[in-house]
């Protein structure tokens, strides 16, 4: 089982996989050099969609070699997206990951009807991968990016996109802590009642390949001495792998505070129920948050 972004690192160089990966207007110094070090680390191989001049100065700055690279000359950001998918949804890239084009142009190009990466009637999610120096393993959660507040059914498909993840990973049966405000049976709070609705479903083997508990808040979900405290029993509690949130905003805020107060966090985040996952960066993001989400995606694509 892979317990760290070392030990991922470690996991594909020892399975020997290499992926084709292709950037959308990949012309910004953090994911050029984001690209870069996964390449050298020989789990992807790399295309950029953009203006070649701008990758050229990237590459020339960062004392980065350009030849390392498939480079699309593209010069228009709208354009280079649009090939970036197009290029995936051709088979010619199993990862598709997104440069300095906004989130909305991405998104567009994924959602395309034609060319797009989006199955009939499919999903759009997000899972994140957090390694903390407080936790002992690495935690999977969702959806704190594409879908404001996922219906019932919708957490259904949630639930089994965070346990194809975490397979991937080498957890044979993941353990999903569906979140709540409180452990107990209130209801009044819809995430309560649907954590027990879906926590019985895990149960029954209606969503497979899992263990699942809820409703659980996020102090049992992941710290022994609550559930000791709170004498809680549960097959979860205190040991979770994943982390369903109730909407975007519980799981952006619990996301975003680790990466801004909690020391020694590292982070990775891709999407999926697309045909390939896709590297969802923000444009902020550091170089070791996109090195760890490549990482991430070239474990889980097939």
């Amino acid at each position: 089982m892979i317990k760290s972004f070392n030990d991922l690192a470690a996991s594909l160089k020892a399975k020997g996989i290499c992926k084709k990966m292709v950037v959308a207007w990949g012309v910004d110094s953090h994911t050029i050099e984001a690209a870069s070090l996964a390449s050298d680390q020989g789990y992807v191989k790399v295309t950029l969609v953009g203006d070649v001049d701008l990758i050229q100065g990237v590459c020339k700055e960062a004392g980065i070699d350009i030849a390392k690279f498939e480079i699309v000359d593209i010069k228009d950001e709208l354009k280079a997206v649009a090939e970036a998918v197009r290029m995936v949804h051709d088979g010619d890239g199993d990862i598709l990951m997104k440069g300095l084009c906004s989130t909305d142009k991405f998104l567009r190009g994924i959602l395309n009807k034609e060319t797009g990466l989006l199955p009939p009637k499919g999903l759009l999610s997000h899972v994140g991968v957090i390694e903390s120096p407080n936790y002992h393993k690495l935690m999977f959660i969702t959806d704190m990016a594409v879908i404001p507040a996922p219906d019932f059914r919708q957490k259904v498909k949630l639930a089994g996109f965070v346990t194809s993840v975490a397979h991937s990973f080498g957890i044979d049966k993941p353990k999903i802590a569906f979140i709540a405000a409180s452990e107990q049976m209130l209801d009044s709070m819809p995430a309560c009642m649907e954590g027990a609705m879906l926590a019985k479903m895990c149960d029954r083997g209606q969503i497979k390949g899992c263990i699942g508990d809820g409703p659980l808040a996020l102090d049992v979900a992941i710290d022994k001495e609550a559930v000791e405290i709170k004498k809680l029993v549960s097959p979860v509690a205190g040991d979770a792998d994943c982390l369903l949130f109730p909407n975007i905003e519980s799981a952006n805020v619990f996301w975003k505070t680790n990466s801004k107060l909690a020391n020694g966090v590292r982070q990775a985040g891709f999407l999926v129920g697309t045909k390939v996952p896709c590297v969802l960066a923000s444009r902020a993001d550091t170089v070791d948050v996109k090195l760890n989400s490549i990482a991430s995606a070239a474990i889980f694509a097939k």
